[in-house]
């Protein structure tokens, strides 16, 4: 009986993880402002299908009443890091193509997308979305503006 080779199968593909495409673009990734600040992966335990509220995030952060918290348009965080200028060196072009590629996957990863700023000085800026299963991700940065 001649030897027969059983079909091959490839493994089944993983998907890959938000985080795991996430984490890379992260390195090293400052936003700049007065004080350049490292870009951050965040998880939220808040799951609701409803937008979130000014009045969530401040109890997700465990914030005292008085904490300034605002919601913002997604594109006052993105526009200001994937426009690139005339006058930008090699490490400033690639920290833009870093952000372009990050909002790239914000929008094909994340929907129900939101930006709050919290603080008035040095703001915690968080930008949120949820992924297929539900789960609320995303970044988190400061932003200094005296």
């Amino acid at each position: 009986m001649p030897n027969e080779e059983l079909p091959h199968s490839d493994p089944p593909s993983e998907k890959v993880s938000f985080s795991d495409k996430l984490t890379p673009l992260l390195t090293d990734l400052f936003y700049p402002s007065e004080s350049d600040e490292p870009v951050e992966a965040v998880t939220c335990y808040l799951k609701q299908a409803e937008p979130l509220t000014v009045s969530q995030i401040k109890d997700w952060q465990m914030l005292p009443p008085k904490v300034y918290v605002e919601e913002r348009p997604e594109t006052e965080f993105w526009a200001p890091v994937i426009t690139e200028e005339e006058w930008y060196g090699e490490e400033e072009k690639e920290r833009t193509a870093k952000f372009q590629h990050l909002k790239q996957l914000f929008e094909k990863e994340l929907t129900a997308r939101q930006v709050f700023y919290v603080g008035e000085s040095e703001i915690d800026v968080y930008v949120l979305g949820r992924q297929a299963d539900g789960e609320r991700v995303g970044l988190k940065t400061k932003i200094v503006q005296t």
